[in-house]
Formats: C-alpha cells, sequence, structure tokens
C-alpha cells in the first residue's frame, strides 16, 4: 500500500511538471452605450474590452485583461504567445522576466506591459486553479475577506445642467451604500469648482469625495484648483498633472494640504521606482491590467509599503480587471500598519455604463452597501461565459 501511495504521488508530481500552455487566443469586445459620457480628454459612445484566454494541456484555462485600445493590445499579445506556447505556466516569474527583457529595447511601459498584464493575470488565474487555491494564497493567504468600494462615476454628459445631473448622480451612490464617490474633474478651474461644491453639498459631510482630472493641467491650474476646492475635504487629488513630469507632482504635493493620487499611467517596478523614492505622492494606483499583471503589481505594493505610500488600484474594465485587483487587495497590508484601527485599501469600482463588465461572468461581483466580497474559488475565483464573450465580439469585418 505505502508503495502504491509512493507511485501515485510521484505520478502526480510528473503531471504538475509537464503541464504545459497549449494554445493563447485574444478577445476584442465591444457594446455601444446608450449615451456618451466624457471624462476631461475624451467622450465615450462605446466601451471595449480585450481579454487574454491561455489554456492548458491539463485542460485548464486561465483568463486575463488588458488595459488600453483593446485593438492594438491584442495583436500584441499574439505575437507575445511564441514565448508561452510549449512553456510551463506554473512559471509566472520566469515567463515574464523573459518577454520584459527580449522586448526591453522597445517597450518599456504602454502597449507592450499592457500585453503582458493581460498575460500574467491568465497565468496566475491557471496557477491557483492547478493548486485548487484562490491566487491570493499563493501569495501567503488574505488579509482581509472583502473591500470597501469608492464609486466612480461622475462623468460629463451631452444634455443637461451638469450641476444638477451631478449632484442626482452622486447622492444615488450614497444612497447605494457608498463611503466615497470620486468626481470627474478637468473641465477648467472655475467649472471644476462649482461642480465639487454641488456633488459635496449632494453627499454630505461625512462621505469621502476625491477628485480625478486625468491629467488635463499644468502645475499652475492644478494648484489653483486644489486651493479653491481644500475646503471640501478632498479625499485625494488624481493625476493633477502629466503622468510623465514628476518634478510637477512635488510641485503639486507640496503645495495643497490633500494627498496626491496617480499612477495609472506608470507600469512595473522600474516605472515606478523613482515616483516613489522622490516622493513624488501620497496615493498610487496602478492598474493590474495595465502596469505589469499580478505579480508585477504585488511587487510594487511591496515597494509602495516599504516607502509608506498608499496603494489603492485603478481599475478601469470587465470582472477580470475586477476579480484579479480583489485577489491582489486581500494581501495588501493596512495603510495604518501599527493602528487598532486599520485603513484598508480602497476598490476603486466603476459605476458608468458597461454592457460587457458583469456579463462575461457568470457569476456578478457586486457590491453589497459599497463593500465588495473577495472571491474564494480557484484561481481568480470567477468563471467566464462564452455566451456573452461571442455576444459582444468584434468580428473581422468590423
Amino acid at each position: 500500500m505505502f508503495r502504491v501511495r509512493c507511485r501515485a504521488r510521484r505520478k502526480n508530481r510528473i503531471r504538475r511538471h509537464r503541464v504545459k500552455i497549449s494554445a493563447v487566443r485574444t478577445h476584442i469586445l465591444e457594446a455601444a452605450l446608450s449615451q456618451p459620457f466624457a471624462y476631461s480628454r475624451a467622450w465615450y459612445a462605446s466601451r471595449t474590452a480585450m481579454l487574454v484566454e491561455i489554456e492548458t494541456d491539463s485542460g485548464l484555462t486561465g483568463w486575463g485583461e488588458c488595459y488600453g485600445p483593446a485593438r492594438m493590445t491584442a495583436p500584441v499579445v499574439d505575437a507575445m504567445s511564441r514565448w508561452l506556447l510549449g512553456q510551463n505556466p506554473l512559471h509566472t516569474d520566469r515567463l515574464w522576466q523573459q518577454i520584459y527583457a527580449d522586448l526591453r529595447d522597445h517597450g518599456q511601459k504602454g502597449l507592450v506591459v499592457e500585453a503582458l498584464s493581460g498575460i500574467d493575470i491568465a497565468l496566475w488565474g491557471i496557477k491557483g486553479k492547478h493548486f485548487g487555491v484562490p491566487v491570493y494564497d499563493l501569495f501567503g493567504g488574505p488579509l482581509r475577506t472583502s473591500v470597501h468600494a469608492y464609486a466612480t462615476g461622475l462623468y460629463r454628459r451631452k444634455r443637461g445642467n451638469p450641476l444638477d445631473y451631478l449632484s442626482q448622480e452622486a447622492a444615488g451612490y450614497v444612497r447605494d451604500g457608498f463611503h466615497a464617490v470620486k468626481l470627474k474633474v478637468g473641465f477648467g478651474v472655475a467649472d471644476d469648482v462649482r461642480a465639487a461644491q454641488a456633488v459635496r453639498e449632494a453627499i454630505g459631510p461625512d462621505v469621502g469625495l476625491m477628485i480625478d482630472a486625468n491629467h488635463a493641467y499644468d502645475t499652475v491650474a492644478a494648484i489653483e484648483l486644489g486651493r479653491r476646492v481644500a475646503g471640501l475635504d478632498i479625499g485625494w487629488f488624481e493625476e493633477p498633472v502629466l503622468p510623465e513630469d514628476l518634478a510637477a507632482y512635488r510641485a503639486v504635493k507640496a503645495a495643497l494640504p490633500m494627498p496626491i493620487a496617480g499612477g495609472e499611467c506608470e507600469f512595473t517596478r522600474l516605472g515606478f521606482r523613482d515616483m516613489f523614492a522622490t516622493r513624488a505622492l501620497d496615493v498610487v494606483q496602478p492598474d493590474i491590467c495595465a502596469a505589469g499583471g499580478i505579480g508585477e503589481c504585488k511587487k510594487i505594493a511591496d515597494m509602495a509599503a516599504t516607502f509608506g505610500i498608499r496603494y489603492n488600484p485603478h481599475v478601469w474594465g470587465t470582472g477580470i480587471g475586477i476579480a484579479a485587483s480583489l485577489q491582489l487587495m486581500a494581501t495588501l497590508p493596512t495603510h495604518t500598519p501599527t493602528s487598532l484601527a486599520p485603513l484598508d485599501p480602497v476598490l476603486e469600482l466603476d459605476q458608468t455604463e458597461h454592457p460587457i463588465r458583469q456579463a462575461i461572468l457568470k457569476t456578478p461581483l457586486t457590491h453589497v452597501s459599497g463593500v465588495v466580497a473577495i472571491p474564494d474559488g480557484p484561481g481568480l475565483g470567477i468563471e467566464i461565459d462564452r455566451d456573452a464573450l461571442e455576444a459582444f465580439r468584434v468580428r473581422p469585418s468590423a
């Protein structure tokens, strides 16, 4: 009996060792919106997504998502498949390092890293399924089983008075149980001040209010806006200036009393290194679908904790990106590590219209009074609805 058990264990070890990637697929999805909405630099008339599907010869499938222009990240992922096919999907770090190193001369940031992010998320999903555990167990286990979420919305519309519809929308988020909301600014300093005042009045003094300019301003305008809204108890001022200009970030941070946030347009721990070392911001917001994936964002989070900088992820996409972010957030330390009243990281939960977001999940990831449970199933803890993929798929002729 003992010999039989030993042989079975050896076979299991061999089977685990020999698992290989057999296919890499990309899925470009798109859905029209019922009405366009705008942030400071562009209008949206549709929502898109680019999903990565990685299959193994053992029958396991992992799903990832790439931030950025879907029609551009898809061919990059397709080109990267030559580094993946036939490889062991459990070797997440080795594969990441190899692809990044081979493309370093051409893609330290942007599309290459966004594509690598989707691949990495899918590989971590496979690894979790292989061992039958959530991804957070692979990082040492969860520090929490749920997170508070803030509502991202409050974009501009083509019709109506912004002061009216922004106030009504913000009040609706409070009724839904959100503890904080984020307002899009960058439409002119005076306009932004009026909008922020209207939203603060609508949500009351006890609900958090953050503002996000999507790097619409220069240093002078950003400082002016920050000073004029300082009395509204702003939780953070996000992307006040261009993401490349860390000197401008430091100038804004030095001039304003509220925390300064950013990082959704930065990539890999190498990109975040100078941001941390020069104390350019107070809150860092990597996007797991852009900054390098789950493994890389865990490294970035560890760096942030070392520098005492708060990590609250940027999340803008489908349920895959939300699920991956939640798996990472389960492992993040509190912002107040020695306090009896810990302040935990918060999830960005996009509330704008996105027909694809939850439809691709067999079980949607929703909030209850502003709290989102972290999936505890194997891998990312989600299952994909392939019928929804077909419904939103962009056909080649399109």
